[in-house]
């Protein structure tokens, strides 16, 4: 069976699941059910199902050759992690309301390295134990910022539910207090890995070029982005910063994490056709 129509089956199983649980936790014509306590669990095993095969799609694809690792290898094991954080998230929090955002990303970027299967990594640094440390970090932090991004979303929903006078829509979010709080404990992990990802890019960069730091401009987004969430966090202790602020500040730090390496990724490999 072509690489492509396994891509497109784990897509597929999660576009069904996004449905279903658009269907059972977003639609305001949905039939009025009992509150429930999270997943059920054949719906935690059902995303399991999907979530394996696209871990299998990327270990074949990135490890089981030579090194192959790009803006589609990234997008994919970002949202492949975000969703299994997700998961696990879920084992102790009620999480309702999430798993329609999380899904369809997941779905959109689980067949893009078929698509997009990006340029071979050659050289000793492909296979040094501190390269992959580095890129492991990275895509941890990636999806740990996906999940924060997706939390300060639940967030904007529940705060401008509470202003409706009309029946909300989605039903069954956490207590906003709640929200907020997970928000901020991802964010605080995701900038602990994001700082991980930074000092072992200067180790790095020091053992193979020499020099701590290539001022190129994927360090300079990934700096400036490092900063806006340093600042969001400073913000949050010192000023009780939350709802559409941090949702905000949330945005802009992850879109300038995306600009330092999956957007260079893209110009290197579909614009200027480089590793």
């Amino acid at each position: 069976m072509p690489d492509i129509v396994i891509h497109v089956i784990a897509s597929a199983a999660y576009v069904g699941l996004a449905w279903h649980f658009w269907n059972t936790r977003w639609r305001r014509t949905a039939p009025q059910r009992e509150p429930r306590q999270g997943l059920q669990g054949w719906e935690r095993s059902a995303i399991l199902v999907p979530l394996l095969l696209h871990a299998w799609l990327l270990y074949d694809g990135i490890f089981s050759r030579e090194l192959r690792f790009g803006f589609a290898q990234a997008l994919s094991v970002m949202m492949w992690l975000g969703v299994a954080i997700y998961w696990v998230e879920s084992l102790f929090y009620s999480l309702e309301g999430m798993e329609p955002l999380v899904l369809p990303l997941a779905a959109l970027a689980a067949p893009l390295p078929a698509m997009f299967p990006g340029l071979a990594s050659s050289g000793a640094h492909a296979q040094a134990i501190e390269f992959r440390l580095h890129l492991a970090l990275a895509m941890i932090a990636y999806s740990l910022f996906v999940i924060a991004l997706l939390h300060a979303t639940l967030m904007a929903v529940a705060e401008r539910q509470l202003h409706r006078k009309s029946t909300p829509a989605l039903g069954n979010l956490p207590p906003l207090l709640t929200l907020e709080k997970l928000l901020f404990r991802v964010i605080a992990a995701a900038f602990a890995f994001l700082t991980l990802t930074l000092l072992t890019g200067i180790a790095f960069s020091e053992s193979l070029f020499g020099r701590a730091l290539r001022f190129d401009h994927k360090t300079v987004f990934a700096i400036l982005s490092w900063a806006t969430f340093g600042w969001l966090l400073l913000g949050r202790w010192q000023y009780g910063w939350r709802g559409r602020t941090a949702l905000r500040w949330t945005l802009t730090g992850f879109v300038l994490l995306l600009l330092a390496y999956v957007g260079s990724r893209f110009v290197l490999e579909v614009v200027l056709k480089r590793s």
